[in-house]
């Protein structure tokens, strides 16, 4: 059990490190191409959009991690369970329909905070990034949103 909960704290500092890597990526390339937020609306779109992707590419690259490592342990049959067991986990749909084995069944609950934790993270972006957008509006055009 002991060895266990070690490997899920591996696991968790693996996402964690690929979710700082992939957001010190997306605000890098953010504070380089934007040193004035858009203020239109169809900029603001696009930029929310690209960010969007970036963050989905992010949870699928950390959800992969944790579906490789059920699939190297044999913890589920084979590739497309291990991937949507660890992506129905990871996103805390939890349908169910497939669970790991006795031995390895703490990784799931694991796997779901560790995914909630990085969704809000992935919020935490979303809110800086609008409130940057739309504070610079407001000290362009005072009293509008």
């Amino acid at each position: 059990m002991l060895s266990v909960i070690f490997i899920a704290a591996i696991l968790v500092a693996i996402t964690v490190a690929v979710h700082a890597a992939g957001f010190a990526l997306v605000l890098r390339s953010f504070m380089k191409s934007h040193n004035t937020p858009p203020t239109q609306p169809w900029p603001i779109a696009w930029l929310l959009i690209r960010v969007t992707w970036l963050l989905i590419l992010m949870h699928v690259v950390e959800i992969t991690v944790w579906a490789l490592f059920y699939l190297w342990q044999e913890c589920l049959p084979d590739a497309e369970a291990a991937f949507y067991f660890a992506g129905v986990t990871y996103t805390t749909i939890g349908y169910g329909d497939l669970v790991l084995p006795k031995p390895w069944r703490i990784l799931g609950p694991v796997e779901g905070l560790t995914g909630i934790l990085m969704c809000g993270l992935s919020a935490g972006l979303f809110f800086g990034l609008v409130t940057r957008i739309y504070s610079s509006r407001l000290s362009l055009k005072p009293n509008t949103l």
